[in-house]
């Protein structure tokens, strides 16, 4: 007999890990101000076995959510070869980059990002409208994401009635409900008190080591990174 657990673990199954699910190959990422070019990233090299929960930490500007929009799709870099789940990412068009974030990023935010007009259930749904699948089943499997998380009876709630974790938990939701293989989390306890921070690293702890998704996390704090399995300290746009 399958139980809703069972029903919960198995809608999250992933694929077998691979040597390293991130490569990053003398990366350089060259922003332009006006007639001034400023290098974030310089020669970067690094690689993120799959299955691992890697902490980014180093001082602002250092470079840290310029590498995580890099991992995940969000820009390009200005030389160098970043290569995520088997795909050149440079190599890709607008569109293909989209199509491969829908199917292995999933995203964490410090500022939520919910939609304030829709109740927890429609915010979890919202990656899968653009899907093939029939309104029954993205309603399926957005209760299983929240059950996932633990609010399977806040699923109703709007943002304006959950806490701060609560809303943090139904944005982690959202971030699994397409099953991506990799979760980006850029500060995602960054607004919260110590104890619902606490409550979201265990949750993160437990996609990582039960689900088996690949985590990487840029934080400032250093009960954050500690909970990770490697912390990558950076300065200057490289690697320490």
């Amino acid at each position: 007999m399958t139980t809703n657990d069972d029903a919960a673990q198995g809608a999250y199954r992933t694929q077998p890990k691979e040597e390293a699910i991130v490569s990053l190959q003398k990366v350089v990422k060259t922003f332009h101000r006006g007639g001034e070019a400023l290098t974030v990233l310089d020669g970067l090299d690094m690689e993120i076995p799959a299955g691992s929960f890697v902490a980014l930490m180093g001082p602002s500007g250092s470079g840290k959510s310029t590498l995580l929009h890099l991992i995940a799709g969000l820009d390009r870099a200005t030389s160098g070869q970043v290569t995520v789940a088997g795909n050149k990412l440079n190599e890709m068009s607008d569109a293909q980059l989209a199509a491969f974030r829908a199917r292995n990023l999933g995203f964490i935010f410090q500022s939520y990002n919910l939609m304030p007009v829709l109740n927890a259930a429609e915010n979890v749904e919202l990656p899968l409208l653009l899907t093939k699948l029939s309104s029954a089943e993205r309603k399926k499997r957005a209760l299983i994401a929240l059950r996932v998380v633990g609010l399977e009876d806040r699923v109703s709630h709007y943002p304006r009635q959950l806490s701060g974790g609560q809303e943090q938990r139904v944005a982690i939701a959202r971030a699994i409900v397409n099953d991506p293989n990799i979760l980006v989390a850029d500060e995602p306890t960054g607004d919260l008190d110590r104890k619902s921070a606490d409550a979201i690293l265990d949750l993160l702890a437990k996609l990582n080591t039960e689900m088996k998704k690949t985590i990487v996390m840029v934080t400032h704090d250093p009960a954050a990174a500690e909970r990770a399995t490697v912390t990558r300290r950076m300065d200057k746009g490289t690697i320490q």
